[in-house]
This record gives C-alpha cells, sequence and structure tokens, in this order.
C-alpha cells in the first residue's frame, strides 16, 4: 500500500479548510490550490488578475520548494478563473514563470473563487 505524506510549510498560506497544503504520493505530489494569500498576513495579494498570478506562483513555488521539487518537475495544472477575461494577463505572468517549460494544462471560469480571489492555480509535479 502506498504511504501518503501531509506536506506542510510557512512559506506557503496555510489550509483554510480540512485539507492538506499538499500530498506526497510515491513519486508525485499534489498541490492543493494556491490563492494570493500572503502566508504570514493571510491577507489577499494585488488588486487585478496578473497582481493575484504573481502571488498564486510565489506560493505554489515555495510549497513545491518545501517538498524538494521546483517548477521544472510540475506535470500538470489546473487554473481557475473568476472570468475568462483575465486569462492573457494570468498566461503571460503563467508563461514568465515557467519559462520553455510547458507542462500539461487546464483552465477554466468558475462562478466564484474562495476569499473572493481572481485566479486559483494547482499543480501536480514529478519527484
Amino acid at each position: 500500500m502506498m504511504i501518503l505524506e501531509s506536506v506542510q510549510t510557512d512559506t506557503a498560506p496555510a489550509a483554510i479548510g480540512p485539507y492538506s497544503q499538499a500530498i506526497k504520493a510515491g513519486n508525485l505530489l499534489f498541490c492543493s490550490g494556491q490563492i494570493p494569500l500572503d502566508p504570514k498576513s493571510m491577507e489577499m495579494v494585488g488588486s487585478n488578475a496578473a497582481e493575484q498570478t504573481e502571488q498564486v506562483m510565489k506560493n505554489m513555488t515555495n510549497l513545491l520548494e518545501a517538498s524538494g521539487a521546483s517548477l521544472a518537475q510540475v506535470a500538470r495544472t489546473t487554473i481557475f478563473l473568476a472570468s475568462m477575461a483575465d486569462f492573457a494577463a494570468v498566461n503571460e505572468v503563467y508563461g514568465r514563470h515557467f519559462g520553455d517549460h510547458r507542462p500539461a494544462r487546464a483552465c477554466v471560469a468558475v462562478k466564484e473563487l474562495p476569499k473572493g480571489a481572481l485566479v486559483e492555480i494547482d499543480c501536480i509535479a514529478a519527484l
């Protein structure tokens, strides 16, 4: 039976519900969705989708690093947007952070995100 290991770090926002920041399962890492919360204050960061995506990517990078991984090991992401009108702005920030690495990805618009966020991103990475 595969052992699941919960990941906890102060460099990414604490879970605001009954879930783990990330779970290691064998050689895979499943990161919970990151919204633009400052990990120290737990307050929202950014007034637009681009600014919020910067914080989301920072949170995701910190969570990956705490798990022994990096953006270069991300195999798949899901982007949740409060509005598809923000797709280009989010895509620009996302692309800049990933550089030449291109994980598989889905992007969907949803009715609402936690705490009124404009963007949320989760990922699966290889360890």
